[in-house]
């Protein structure tokens, strides 16, 4: 068997915390290689984020190829999720590359998502290239930032070769790198020849047979599904026959379709080599970690090990009273199949239908993993019930275990007593605490994910919007007592109608309002939180009785106070287990599961 590296291409993957300015950097080594050129009437941000979502919410949620060339050196850059709901997606991408970049903000240093994904590619022995980014930000602290970063890279067990990584100081919004941060830059020039100098070519086989892992899935209307991945070995060509290896039997398929990334697109080619990141088309049944084989070796590469869920969610048709007025897909029948082509493209996620009753357990990441495809569903024109998010308990040598998260938080130092009790009710134990300037604290904690369903909303309130909070997987703990996150109850429409004026005015008296006047309303629907622990079933829809008598001042005009507007993200977290969100593309409305306060009443 023949080993050697090919020194016309390099596969490397951007790796970094949520908004640490992954995609930005991208977007200005796709334009000073010419690859990326803006219109005038189609200027986005960043050209990567091409999903809507992506686009609003400012991250990465789906993870991309795009390629570009220096000095006559393909490289293959594969832009990565942040945020921990998505790590599926940057575990499979690792498998793909041979280097990392590893963005740090200079400002925040290495947060929650830093760990997790240095801590995979540390694992896979790869040798990360520290880039500190948006060092020419406001408060930048680079040495700082670079200190903590190497303090990581010691707690997560890096080996010396890992420890000697090199620098490069960037501003991936401003298009420039640097090695030394007297010595300014205008450009990315420094940062390309890093990357050629320091990341190994593509280990190939080339005279094994042919040998591809999947990692990613696209679907294309005309060809079908379309599996996208790395050739380990081989070459391979347009029109060949291969075969899909998988356990329960080897499909052989001729490839219709031979793709390369060139810049933001896909191009048709004739052949491809051992190294080359390449998508192929012709086979309706490949899934994610499977392997494309020749015919004649058709043998398995290892397996893709993805992380089990941690979360739960029920997924059920809309069957209130105001079913069918917004969304276009209501029945169980398409709500399955929608599913079912999400769980094809989707690793993370798993789907279970319980039993006959049309309710669906969707499994996934994290609160935000769930919420994106609720969101995206929405958008589509579906309409469903989603219920409040339950953990996954797992049990290992006879003890019950949950998943635990690594919190960060940054508070302002006067609102630090209300912080700490109310992570202290919620079981949190903290790790460490430093002060930051002159009036700012960094709080780090360990704290289960069921006690921290809920949590973000109560931060924000109790800091008045100025708290900032990041988290990702820290591992599973023995199981803890539950814990009480909603301390107050409800009010509940006690009839369908139409909410007025003169009812909510008196209704504002007894707690938090979610809707204004003139909103239609039905038996069962959460109007608002009631000030009390206590649900209480309240007439939004009354009417002031028209007489003609008239009294000095009770004809005053009604003053109603602006009303709280719940996000998808505030209302699942703001359910309890007896309550669902209905969700269609044009509402967002809350309910009992058991909508008659008689059958409330029974179940008790």
């Amino acid at each position: 068997m023949i080993e050697q590296r090919r020194a016309d291409i390099r596969n490397i993957a951007i790796i970094a915390h949520v908004d640490h300015g992954k995609t930005t950097l991208v977007d200005a080594l796709l334009q000073q290689t010419g690859e990326f050129k803006v219109k005038a009437d189609a200027a986005q941000e960043c050209v990567l984020d091409s999903n809507e979502l992506e686009r609003e919410r400012g991250i990465t949620i789906l993870a991309k190829c795009t390629s570009v060339s220096f000095n006559g050196i393909t490289l293959n850059i594969v832009d990565t999720p942040g945020h921990a709901d998505f790590g599926s997606e940057v575990e499979r991408i690792l498998k793909m590359v041979d280097g990392v970049l590893l963005l740090v903000d200079a400002v925040d240093g290495p947060m929650p998502q830093t760990r997790f994904v240095l801590k995979k590619s540390l694992e896979l022995g790869l040798c990360p290239i520290v880039v500190v980014n948006k060092v020419d930000a406001p408060n930048a602290r680079p040495n700082i930032a670079l200190d903590r970063t190497f303090d990581l890279f010691v707690s997560l067990g890096a080996s010396d070769p890992q420890l000697d990584f090199p620098i490069i100081y960037a501003s991936g919004r401003e298009g420039w790198a640097t090695p030394d941060l007297k010595q300014p830059s205008k450009d990315m020039k420094s940062l390309f020849e890093t990357i050629v100098r320091h990341v190994p070519g593509p280990l190939t086989r080339a005279e094994e047979p042919f040998q591809m892992l999947v990692t990613m899935l696209d679907y294309n209307d005309f060809v079908g599904r379309i599996g996208i991945g790395r050739i380990f070995s081989g070459r391979i060509s347009k029109g060949q026959a291969v075969v899909l290896v998988r356990p329960e039997g080897n499909i052989t398929f001729r490839i219709t379709q031979l793709h390369g990334f060139y810049g933001l697109s896909r191009r048709d080619i004739e052949t491809a080599g051992a190294g080359d990141i390449v998508a192929i088309a012709g086979c309706a049944e490949v899934t994610v970690g499977q392997t494309f084989a020749a015919v004649e070796n058709p043998c398995a590469l290892p397996p893709l090990v993805i992380d089990e869920p941690t979360l739960s969610m029920d997924f059920l048709v809309n069957d209130s009273p105001f079913a069918g007025q917004d969304g276009v897909f209501l029945t169980t029948r398409q709500l399955r199949e929608r599913l079912e082509r999400e769980k094809e493209t989707n690793v993370g996620l798993r789907i279970d239908e319980i039993g006959n009753s049309g309710i669906f357990k969707v499994s996934g990441r994290g609160e935000l993993h769930l919420s994106i495809l609720i969101e995206t569903m929405r958008r589509e024109g579906f309409e469903l019930a989603v219920s409040r998010p339950e953990v996954i308990y797992k049990e290992e040598s006879g003890r019950v275990l949950e998943p635990a998260e690594y919190l960060i938080l940054d508070v302002h130092k006067d609102y630090q007593g209300a912080v700490l009790e109310s992570l202290g009710r919620r079981g949190a134990e903290m790790k460490n605490m430093v002060i930051e300037g002159t009036d700012r604290l960094r709080l780090e904690y360990i704290i289960t994910a069921r006690a921290l369903i809920g949590f973000k909303n109560e931060l924000l309130t109790r800091t008045r919007g100025t708290g900032i909070m990041h988290h990702s997987f820290y591992g599973y703990v023995p199981k803890q007592e539950a814990v009480a996150i909603r301390l107050n109850g409800v009010m509940i429409a006690k009839e369908e109608g139409s909410t007025t004026a003169y009812a909510l005015e008196n209704l504002q008296e007894r707690g938090i309002l979610f809707l204004g006047a003139v909103v239609p309303v039905y038996e069962g629907m959460i109007i608002g939180e009631h000030s009390r622990e206590t649900d209480v079933v309240v007439n939004p829809n009354k009417k002031k009785q028209l007489s003609n008598m008239r009294a000095s001042g009770s004809d005053d005009a009604i003053v109603l106070t602006p009303h709280r507007t719940l996000s998808l993200e505030q209302a699942i977290e703001f359910i309890a287990d007896d309550e669902l969100v209905e969700v269609t593309p044009k509402n967002i409305r809350l309910r009992k599961k058991i909508r008659s306060a008689l059958g409330r009443k029974r179940e008790e």
